[in-house]
């Protein structure tokens, strides 16, 4: 392996850097747009939340070139230490933190507010591809996989105590990369069988449901009698596993709903499924968001000429909801550039991860791109309309510090690492 550069700049993909940029510029003109007045619109005054955005942006600055200025093997050698960090922060905020919005998520130093959580996924990835990149790890064994499990679960855990349910979907994000390693694609089919129950069983209730489940397992178990009178008895033992393993399952699903849930989570799935109308309560958000975007039709109505963003209809508009700004003031359009632009960042981070000479290395850029992938389609799909309103921001177009250095210490670390590459023989 050749010497690494001084330069800390040498061999940075400087088409990811060029995305990032516009994917912050672009966030940066939404979030003024959306919190912006006519009476305010001096462009550095900071106790705005556009001109409080400007700092968090220059301060990611400085962010960068910390990241970069550590050689990219500092990230695999301390990637332990650094998750073990990210976990005392998850669970000293529990004691320490200040609770907004029903959640203590937050530390307080003096007026600003620091989210660990957001800080608490880069350093997951960087665990999880220490742990799997090692020579004797094997992924296919039981044992190897619930070493995987427990480490992507724990900070949700703690995470989940705080509460924030909406991050702790971001840790499922994981399951793509240990597919991509190697893991049987029976565990997301699994989470996926499991939505549609949970959707279903919401919809028509737990005894339609079952009924309707053990009645396929009969008809499937009498058409393999009719194929072959042997296959009851050498299948007996799994057949009545499967009644039980249904039964229990629908009665966990439905449980979970009626009595683990919070009132205004099962709300949100009720209106989501079409089951109550309440555009004026629970549902306020989603409908004003849904109709802030379908008003911008085509082309849009032009940059602060929103006058559903500018009479703040949505809530929070320059947070989780930032979107809908974008859909408003720069129509179909607008909203599909950005959606391009995200799947450009996605596409080249899955493509240099691909290209990667270490696999540490490859294991955390397809870790980076499932989270980011979690975090747009989450996001999009709650501001249109098509999952229940979650806390997940929109990365680099949500306002908030934690949130834009919590996304770039994602990426330029796998910058870091990819530049690495241009280094080794």
């Amino acid at each position: 392996m050749r010497q690494e550069r001084n330069n800390i700049f040498a061999g940075v993909d400087w088409l990811l850097v060029f995305l990032y940029i516009l994917l912050v510029g672009f966030g940066w003109v939404n979030i003024y747009a959306a919190s912006s007045t006519e009476e305010s619109r001096e462009l550095f005054d900071f106790s705005t939340k556009y001109g409080k955005q400007l700092i968090f942006i220059g301060l990611s600055v400085p962010v960068i070139i910390f990241i970069l200025f550590f050689n990219s093997k500092f990230y695999e050698q301390f990637a332990s230490v650094l998750y073990i960090i990210s976990l005392v922060l998850l669970a000293g905020v529990l004691v320490f933190g200040k609770k907004i919005n029903g959640a203590t998520s937050w530390y307080n130093f003096g007026g600003i507010g620091l989210q660990p959580s957001e800080f608490a996924k880069a350093f997951t990835a960087l665990a999880l591809a220490k742990l799997m990149s090692d020579r004797q790890y094997n992924l296919k064994l039981l044992k190897n996989q619930a070493k995987a499990f427990v480490l992507i679960f724990l900070p949700a855990f703690f995470i989940a105590l705080q509460p924030d349910m909406g991050s702790v979907l971001i840790y499922f994000a994981f399951f793509f990369v240990l597919n991509r390693e190697g893991l049987t694609l029976s565990y997301i089919l699994f989470g996926v069988t499991t939505i549609i129950l949970f959707i279903l069983t919401v919809s028509f209730g737990a005894k339609w449901v079952l009924i309707s489940c053990l009645l396929i397992i009969t008809l499937a178990t009498l058409y393999g009698i009719y194929k072959d009178k042997r296959f009851f008895r050498f299948n007996a033992l799994k057949i009545l596993s499967s009644y039980l393993f249904t039964t229990l399952f629908i009665i966990g699903i439905s449980y979970t709903y009626n009595n683990v849930l919070e009132q205004h989570q099962k709300d949100r799935f009720d209106i989501l499924l079409g089951k109550v109308q309440d555009n004026k309560g629970i549902g306020y958000n989603s409908f004003q968001s849904e109709k802030t975007i379908s008003s911008g039709g085509l082309s849009g109505k032009g940059f602060l000429q929103g006058d559903r963003t500018q009479g703040n209809f949505v809530p929070e508009q320059h947070t989780d909801y930032i979107y809908s700004t974008v859909g408003e003031e720069w129509g179909f359009i607008g909203s599909s550039f950005v959606i391009i632009l995200f799947m450009a960042l996605l596409y080249r981070i899955i493509y240099l991860s691909e290209i990667q000479t270490n696999k540490f290395a490859r294991i955390y850029g397809y870790s980076i791109a499932s989270i980011f992938f979690f975090h747009v389609a989450v996001n999009i799909g709650m501001v249109i309309g098509l999952f229940p309103t979650v806390g997940i921001p929109l990365p680099f177009f949500s306002y908030g510090g934690s949130s834009l250095w919590g996304f770039t210490l994602l990426l330029f670390i796998f910058i870091r690492l990819d530049a690495h590459k241009k280094y080794d023989w």
